[in-house]
């Protein structure tokens, strides 16, 4: 794997080296299970995170995706460079959007629609780039399953109809959902320091949902409720689900878009493949009043898809990116919009 260039070292932020603990109470549920539907409610209100098992995508597809990752980011930097720069689809290298956010990673970003994998396959695999393409479109269309399955789920079990009510945003013909590829290179120089070097920076997700899968390399971390961060055990062969800005706003706050980051490792790489679910661009994005208690007041403005992204796309990683799109209260205590 390739080590990223050494003045790339100097841009990014180090992490006070707390090492917190692999945490043992991130919630775990077995999708085959007829409790699951009441879990996935309880995780999302709870932590905004959760590890999903009996999960039904084929392990073939999780190889063949990953074999495919390891051998670009393995290729000579000028090669991977014919498929940048990241604008914001293609490959990108320590830089993270376009406000000055930086990582000790690379990465390939795409959006999900076939056409465009295609397309942009043969900047990546100019040697087999039927093959990269399949590999690529294979996956996705099953993490979308398993995505929408997820949201189907949370409706049952939060005892609101439609079922499709958040699923159908997502196979919107028009959704605007993408898909990163994420290689950290280990970083040697690390262990003569008493820091952690930032991955990826601390974020929330501005999409409906995410579905997260890594190798066996360590390195995610999220955080709880009172601040804290947390390690997260990998597993390379479940999924972890997290909970989006727009799907905190769909219900109200109800459910919790977690905060998380990536750091880096000193001895191994990390690949990592996350699916990010979007409704179109045109789509609007408000509490749902089916979900909000009788009397509950709405804590958001209403907005679309495409302002919320342009929003977001303009802050830092760290900025509260739905604090411009909350309503305040005021002296009466009754909201307002702002």
């Amino acid at each position: 794997m390739v080590v990223l260039s050494q003045p790339a070292l100097d841009q990014i932020s180090f992490v006070e080296n707390q090492k917190p603990a692999s945490y043992p109470g991130i919630p775990t549920i077995d999708l085959s299970k007829p409790e699951s539907k009441t879990l996935l409610v309880k995780a999302c209100e709870e932590f905004g995170f959760f590890k999903v098992v009996n999960h039904g995508i084929p392990l073939e597809f999780i190889d063949r995706l990953e074999a495919e990752a390891v051998k670009f980011f393995s290729l000579p930097q000028p090669e991977k460079e014919k498929a940048g720069p990241a604008n914001p689809f293609g490959y990108g290298n320590k830089r993270i959007g376009p406000n000055g956010d930086v990582g000790w990673l690379e990465y390939l970003l795409f959006q999900t629609k076939v056409n465009s994998i295609s397309q942009r396959s043969w900047a990546i695999s100019r040697e087999n780039p039927e093959i990269f393409c399949s590999a690529v479109s294979d996956y996705i269309s099953a993490v979308k399953k398993l995505a929408c399955g997820v949201l189907e789920s949370l409706t049952e079990g939060l005892k609101v109809e439609p079922r499709n009510i958040f699923s159908k945003l997502l196979m919107d013909e028009e959704s605007d959902s993408i898909f990163r590829l994420n290689h950290y290179p280990p970083c040697p120089e690390l262990k003569a320091l008493s820091c952690n070097l930032t991955g990826f920076g601390e974020h929330t997700d501005p999409q409906i949902i995410s579905v997260l899968r890594s190798n066996n390399t360590s390195g995610l971390q999220i955080s709880l409720s009172d601040g804290s961060w947390v390690s997260v055990p990998p597993d390379h062969n479940s999924f972890f689900v997290i909970v989006g800005d727009s799907l905190q706003v769909m219900t109200n706050g109800r459910f919790k878009s977690v905060r998380h980051r990536v750091l880096a490792n000193s001895f191994k790489s990390r690949v990592s493949m996350i699916y990010f679910g979007a409704p179109a661009l045109r789509e609007k994005i408000a509490p749902l009043p089916i979900i909000m208690e009788k009397g509950e007041e709405s804590l958001y403005k209403e907005f679309t898809w495409c302002e919320y992204k342009k929003s977001a796309y303009k802050s830092r990683l760290a900025d509260n990116r739905l604090g411009l799109f909350e309503k305040i209260k005021s002296k009466d205590h009754s909201l307002e919009v702002i």
